[in-house]
């Protein structure tokens, strides 16, 4: 029957029609991506119980099956899809069911897969062994993502962009701060000597992408974006204390824990608290560069005699929500007594890692510095896959309902039709232009910045105004 399949016909290239298979954590989050980007979608899943929910709460084809039955393929129309994207908790089924693609005609197919022997350049299987145009490692996104986290010289997070020539810097404000308690206005009049620009406040749980008159408070976490040469004159004006990262515990040691000190633990000290002896005893052997201790990792006593006090960093990598965010908050009370100067207090850290995005807000204010989700990471990678020729990247922020977006002016697309300050205002508070590359440098834009065709940006908007973003920037 697979043979016959090589007859079938594709449909026509400029249409984006998606078939999902599996509505687990990254599938559910991807369908619902696609859906506000108003893509047609297709998915096939197997649990009746993730189907009802998912009828309820998805504008999406659902079909209740096996991503291994062809006949629910037929009924997915296969043959009419663009994209196939397999993340089933199956790494085997991810890879059989891209095959089974290719001989549908589907052009590109993404397959999430847990194993690192699959996809990377030394593997004996490639993606064109396999037909998979892009391989989806979430736990190694998510690993990766918190290296390359510690081991920037300041404690808050810095993302480079724009190939690295810009950079956008997340630091909390502290009371001491020279921002704090100003607008942006009377910020930007009193800091004049290089260009910078304040794209987003977190205060709380909401995420303000602010204009000149917006106050920045203690205690708020902000956006800053700069260029990558001014970042330390940015630092200092921010207030930030700069450290390195020395001394890393690690609370599980799963997929993204063992992955994380195995990173880590040749350039760092790195400690990795594991609660099942037996993995613990494994992790002994595939981790030498790496201290392993078996215990409770959310008992206050096993962390006190882990030596947390004296730990620079905290990372909680269990797959329990709860356990990573309440581990935090007592690391963060064991890393910074209270009789601490505060001055000392601002660089012990703490990350979480969260699957459930519901819970993100809860972490990142009850005590986690950063929080991150292996859904998101995986789904901004696939999104920029997908997006390539009309997005550069997208990157969502930790800790923010925010993207920073990179992309290039279509001819003719509506921001090329006037100047930024007189676009459409019902995008502020949502859409902020932070930089334009002209004329071989990256500029600072400001409401009379008026973007050509041609022009790259670098734009920073709410989650759910990624697709207004694409609009703006297309013919």
């Amino acid at each position: 029957m697979l043979n016959a399949l090589k007859k079938l016909k594709k449909k026509p290239a400029e249409s984006k029609n998606f078939l999902i298979l599996g509505l687990g954590g990254i599938g559910y989050h991807l369908a619902t991506r696609l859906l506000d980007e108003e893509y047609s979608v297709t998915v096939i899943e197997s649990d009746p119980d993730l189907v009802r929910h998912a009828d309820d709460n998805l504008d999406a084809r659902i079909i209740n099956g096996s991503a291994m039955s062809i006949d629910c393929w037929q009924e997915a129309a296969a043959d009419q899809m663009d994209y196939m994207i397999a993340v089933t908790d199956n790494d085997a089924v991810n890879m059989m069911t891209s095959m089974i693609a290719d001989k549908f005609g589907i052009a590109c197919k993404i397959a999430r897969v847990r194993s690192l022997d699959f996809g990377n350049k030394d593997a004996l299987l490639q993606g064109d062994d396999l037909k998979i145009d892009l391989f989806i490692h979430p736990e190694e996104l998510a690993a990766q993502e918190i290296a390359r986290l510690i081991k920037r010289t300041a404690g808050d997070e810095i993302i480079d962009i724009a190939l690295g020539q810009m950079q956008v810097l997340a630091a909390r404000i502290h009371d001491d701060s020279p921002l704090a308690n100003k607008t942006l206005i009377e910020i930007a009049k009193s800091y004049n000597e290089f260009p910078f620009r304040v794209i987003a406040i977190s205060r709380g749980i909401t995420t303000i992408i602010p204009g000149g008159e917006h106050e920045i408070l203690p205690h708020d976490q902000i956006l800053v974006m700069a260029n990558k040469d001014d970042l330390p004159r940015l630092i200092d004006l921010a207030g930030i204390q700069q450290q390195r990262r020395n001394r890393i515990m690690i609370l599980g040691g799963g997929l993204v824990g063992c992955r994380l000190a195995e990173l880590l633990g040749k350039e760092v000290h790195v400690r990795l608290i594991e609660q099942d002896e037996q993995r613990a005893t494994e992790l002994s052997s595939l981790l030498p560069h790496t201290e392993i201790l078996h215990g409770n990792g959310s008992d206050k006593y096993v962390l006190e005699e882990a030596g947390l006090p004296d730990m620079d960093t905290f990372i909680a990598t269990t797959g329990q929500n709860e356990t990573n965010i309440m581990s935090c908050l007592l690391a963060k009370q064991l890393m910074e007594p209270a009789e601490t100067d505060n001055s000392l207090r601002n660089l012990k850290k703490t990350i979480c890692m969260v699957n459930n995005t519901d819970y993100m807000v809860l972490a990142s204010t009850s005590g986690s510095d950063i929080v991150l989700n292996k859904k998101i990471l995986a789904g901004n990678e696939i999104l920029t896959y997908i997006s390539r020729n009309e997005l550069l990247s997208v990157m969502h922020m930790h800790g923010f309902d925010a993207e920073v977006v990179d992309l290039i002016a279509a001819p003719g697309a509506p921001v090329t039709r006037k100047p930024l300050a007189k676009l459409d205002p019902s995008f502020t508070g949502h859409i902020i232009i932070g930089s334009v590359f002209r004329d071989g440098a990256w500029h600072t834009a400001v409401g009379s910045t008026h973007i050509q065709e041609g022009n790259r940006a670098i734009v920073i908007c709410n989650s759910d105004y990624l697709k207004e973003v694409r609009k703006m920037f297309t013919a």
